[in-house]
């Protein structure tokens, strides 16, 4: 038996990890439910991301004490191998074409698990990394992934640095990105989302004490990343503003087209994406916001925030004047979504945005605007276009725009 039931980790403050907590409620249920209803030689494999310790200190005795109510004598049989998932075209192959990581709770367990995976994955190209205990594997999958959100963390203040300083931030990566050791160094743009990142490393701080017993702060870098990334999107709402505010505009009913929802480039998914802190803190602001995303119909986090991702968990609860974001639906359209906007927010990669050319985005929108870009999708050249058109343009980490405006006066000055 395959068990793949969601363990959330709910954060009750916006930039302070330390304060959630894991949801282990349904997932401990189901062990429960399972231990009273398989057979005693059944394999029970755990592919949920959990906190570290679940499988031997929560999975294991729930379900030894089921065994024994059942007069079962044996030990039950559990295994841990955490999936390595990508969403988007290349979902199944993510699954069955790449290296996985397994444990058993005995000899026995572990066996089991290495036949299962070895039957239904493509093992003999990309074998398995088969470990002493399911906390080694819990664990694996935890610090694979804080290690990622803290190299994308790592280059927030680099990238604040860059545009306080006239620099960048996209050459300098590109320039540091030719050492081997160092090619994958990657911008974060407006915060980190799905499901993984946002959350993991939380789980692995909060298992450390309500699981494994131990009191004292360990944990430094981890929360810090999560931290880090979650904020991130603030800034983007103040770059609107300073970008209007150089136009002789307020951000206050301003009206402002943001182009992607997603959390990453060419797929439909919203969860912890940045670009819903952006909207939540523009709304804040007094912005009139609108979202266009060619891979989304809707969006539910926002349409249903009462309710999802569960009562009382939406992100408007930081936030002020939230209300309205409810009543909020996708553009269909795009270039029909630019006319008359006083600001546009380029929010994700999406291949549909990567290539907009200045003048037809101008014709479509039929006035000089601000343009924020949150991920280095313009250069140079479409950058000082947008300037001769009149337009203002910002970007998280691209300070040498200033360098391009005053180009375009003739010498230094400028805002």
């Amino acid at each position: 038996m395959v068990v793949e039931i969601q363990c959330d980790f709910q954060k009750s403050a916006l930039g302070d990890v330390v304060k959630g907590a894991a949801d282990t409620v349904i997932l401990e249920q189901s062990f429960h439910t399972i231990a009273e209803k398989i057979r005693p030689d059944a394999l029970v494999l755990i592919e949920t991301t959990v906190p570290p310790g679940t499988t031997e200190h929560v999975a294991y005795p729930i379900m030894k004490k089921a065994f024994e109510k059942r007069g079962i004598a044996g030990e039950p049989l559990l295994a841990h191998s955490y999936e390595r998932v990508m969403p988007g075209r290349n979902y199944v192959a993510s699954i069955r074409d790449f290296w996985r990581v397994c444990s058993g709770i005995n000899g026995e367990a572990r066996d089991r698990v290495v036949k299962f995976l070895t039957e239904v994955l493509n093992t003999e190209k990309y074998p398995l990394t088969v470990l002493d205990r399911p906390i080694e594997s819990e664990t694996a999958k935890i610090v694979e992934n804080s290690y990622r959100a803290a190299i994308l963390a790592f280059m927030d203040e680099w990238s604040l640095f860059a545009e306080r300083n006239g620099i960048d931030i996209k050459k300098v990566i590109d320039a540091v990105r030719v050492r081997p050791t160092h090619s994958n160094l990657m911008f974060p743009g407006p915060g980190v989302g799905g499901y993984c990142l946002p959350k993991d490393g939380g789980l692995g701080v909060w298992a450390y004490r309500h699981i494994l017993g131990w009191e004292d702060e360990i944990f430094k870098f981890t929360p810090a990343a999560i931290d880090v990334n979650d904020t991130r999107a603030l800034h983007v709402p103040q770059l609107v503003r300073d970008s209007l505010r150089n136009m002789g505009k307020a951000v206050d009913a301003a009206e402002v087209l943001i182009l992607g929802a997603s959390y990453r480039e060419d797929v439909g998914d919203t969860r912890y994406s940045g670009s819903e802190i952006i909207v939540r803190r523009l709304t804040e602001m007094g912005a009139d916001v609108k979202v266009h995303d060619p891979y989304l119909d809707h969006w539910w986090e926002l349409e249903q925030q009462d309710t999802y991702p569960g009562a009382g968990y939406s992100k408007s609860r930081f936030f002020h004047r939230q209300e309205k974001l409810k009543d909020l639906r996708l553009e269909k359209e795009m270039w029909g979504a630019m006319r008359g906007v006083e600001a546009i927010v380029l929010a994700v990669r999406h291949s549909h945005y990567l290539s907009l050319d200045p003048d037809k985005v101008y014709t479509a929108v039929g006035k000089p605007f601000a343009i924020v870009d949150c991920f280095c999708i313009l250069d140079d050249a479409r950058i000082r276009h947008y300037l001769e058109l009149g337009c203002e343009v910002k970007g998280m980490g691209r300070g040498h725009i200033k360098r391009i405006k005053e180009s375009l006066k003739g010498g230094p000055g400028g805002n």
